[in-house]
């Protein structure tokens, strides 16, 4: 049995596909079209995900959306009978639903297949169930609360649940005009962040300021008791229920109009205008209360959740789940043990949750499959990697660059860990494309923790971003406990820790100011290459972390050997490891 799984239609719009209740592929269509989080239909993702198990789209049994239009559809017409939106953005939504309901045709002709000729069934999963299936139907646990929290999706802005074998069973929504998601996008906005996904900065920030606003965040989002959706905005500091907001999902870069009133800047003070206006201590500490003012409301709900399951397994999926400083919190701050977070536990996470709902709760076919790595992305044999080297030969050539080719592992990871002790900053492209936005081993720049310069180094040479935001520790498993205060396995880069006072001066470049760091756990049986180069690392050098960054320059990351290449001669990237060739500038 095939089924396709989509994210269509909405920012990080991807695909996968699963074979008889395992997963064989899955890729965001951003790295295809190098457009950051591109919203439309991903048929380039498709046709990827095709391709590697070697199947045409009639071979396909059901294709999965993780959308339906029909859900809560009472409580959209009420809602839109009294708020009477402007026909534009009325007209936007359903032509954007009509999309959907036409998701065979359209991806017959994207294709080139004769609509007619596609045999496969098609299921809308509301927005919210497909987050909850992400990540509960692909984890170890066999019971688990799920608690799904973002922005919106089929007029919902949280679910919570509980899932047992291969059901999972809804118990409460919050509904629009309430959500978190929207009450951090909203203050990403204010601060002068304007990019859709641009949240994660404004974490980043947060620890260099203050919580000094909290009474003010405390009257925007409030968590009385009995409420069934756990908490509501204040809606005055807010347009999107009022005036709508415009939104471009269509074949391109995302895009959102502001969501948050005047009222709010009368309350806070003006917005920042974006890069032109100095970041000052104010927009840090409004910052820093938007943070934990979203952990308390954060922790709220899940603690009413384990509560009312009694369970101590946690699925946690949704925009939001990207907070790996909340999420870094849960065991100190809520009763759970255990959590399973997808590793594109946002919209993209939804293809796989929407096709695994499908062949789990709605075909009731048993659970046999663990998400353990997040390889699922293309990869590229010896000779594509070296036919691409020979269409960059003289460019190599004119900017002293060598290359050799080690065909042993063992030397290849113990000349690479050189070179990072070294002080070189390497480009490690391996195997199969990360799923999901965290670079975890693939299609990694690679640093030395050590040398606290390597932060600006990475800043002025390669990534050119703001110097406020925190680069991230690949650790091998087995040493956690030695660096981290909580020792805990976190594969997909996805919980943020504190460092050990005594290992914050050994791993200065991967310890930000608070004294944390968003770390990746590495174990060899989910990338044995990876594992085997921190490994000749800590051999190096008796320390077993490296800084590992995503392989990208202000794009998204790269996804094939011309692309490395690209970003290699473009930037003042020291050494270039793809497959087992080795580029070095002289």
């Amino acid at each position: 049995m095939i089924i396709l799984g989509l994210n269509a239609y909405h920012g990080d719009s991807a695909a996968c596909i699963i074979v008889d209740g395992k997963l064989v592929a899955a890729a965001e269509e951003e790295r295809f079209v190098r457009i950051k989080h591109w919203a439309g239909l991903p048929i380039e993702s498709v046709r990827y995900c095709l391709e590697s198990g070697g199947f045409s789209l009639e071979d396909v049994d059901h294709i999965a959306i993780n959308r339906n239009p029909r859900a809560n559809f009472l409580k959209k017409a009420l809602f839109a009978f009294r708020k009477r939106h402007s026909l534009s953005l009325v007209s936007d939504r359903l032509k954007n639903a009509v999309k959907i309901g036409d998701i065979k045709e359209l991806l017959g002709r994207g294709l080139g297949v004769d609509g007619s000729r596609i045999k496969a069934k098609v299921h809308n999963v509301e927005h919210h169930v497909a987050h909850l299936a992400s990540s509960y139907l692909v984890s170890p646990l066999d019971k688990a609360a799920l608690v799904s929290v973002d922005g919106f999706g089929d007029f919902v802005g949280a679910m919570w649940g509980i899932g047992e074998g291969n059901k999972l069973e809804v118990k409460g929504r919050t509904f629009f005009p309430h959500s978190l998601g929207l009450f951090y996008l909203a203050f990403t906005q204010y601060l002068g962040f304007p990019k859709y996904g641009d949240e994660y900065k404004v974490m980043g920030l947060a620890a260099y300021g203050e919580p000094s606003f909290m009474d003010e965040m405390r009257n925007i989002v409030i968590t009385p008791e009995g409420l069934d959706g756990f908490f509501e905005l204040d809606l005055d500091f807010f347009i999107h229920h009022s005036e709508g907001v415009s939104m471009t999902w269509d074949g391109g870069e995302p895009k959102m109009g502001p969501v948050f009133s005047r009222k709010l800047e009368e309350l806070l003070g003006p917005a920042r205008k974006g890069r032109e206006e100095e970041l000052t201590d104010r927009h840090r500490d409004i910052a820093a209360s938007l943070q934990q003012r979203y952990e308390e409301v954060f922790f709220h709900i899940l603690n009413q959740v384990y509560e009312t399951t009694g369970c101590n397994r946690l699925a946690l999926a949704g925009g939001c789940a990207m907070n790996s400083v909340a999420n870094g919190k849960v065991f100190e701050k809520t009763p759970f043990e255990e959590v399973f977070i997808h590793p594109a536990a946002g919209d993209a996470g939804g293809a796989i949750g929407a096709a695994f709902y499908v062949y789990n709760s709605i075909l009731g076919q048993p659970r046999e499959f663990v998400l353990e790595h997040a390889y699922w992305g293309p990869g590229f044999s010896e000779a594509e990697i070296g036919g691409q080297l020979e269409v960059y030969r003289g460019q190599l050539e004119d900017m002293g660059c060598s290359v050799e080719k080690i065909e042993d592992e063992g030397e290849l990871c113990r000349k690479t860990a050189q070179y990072i002790a070294d002080g070189k900053v390497v480009g490690w492209f391996q195997g199969r494309m990360e799923w999901g936005p965290r670079a975890l081993g693939n299609r990694s720049i690679v640093v030395d923790p050590r040398r606290a310069e390597m932060k600006d180094v990475l800043n002025a040479r390669i990534k050119r971003r703001e110097p406020f935001r925190p680069f991230a520790p690949t650790i091998l498993r087995e040493y956690t406990g030695e660096y981290f205060e909580v020792d805990y396995p976190v594969p997909f880069m996805l919980m943020v820790f504190k460092i050990k006072p005594e290992k914050r001066e050994v791993i200065p470049a991967v310890t930000h100011v608070d004294g944390t760091g968003r770390l990746q756990t590495i174990e060899r049986h989910q990338n044995p290459l990876y594992y085997k180069l921190i490994s000749a690392f800590h051999e190096l050098t008796g320390v077993p972390v490296v800084l590992n960054t995503s392989f990208n320059e202000n794009e998204p990351i790269v996804c094939n050997p011309q692309e490395a290449l690209e970003c290699f001669l473009r930037t003042r990237m020291d050494v270039l490891v793809m497959g087992k060739y080795v580029i070095s500038r002289r």
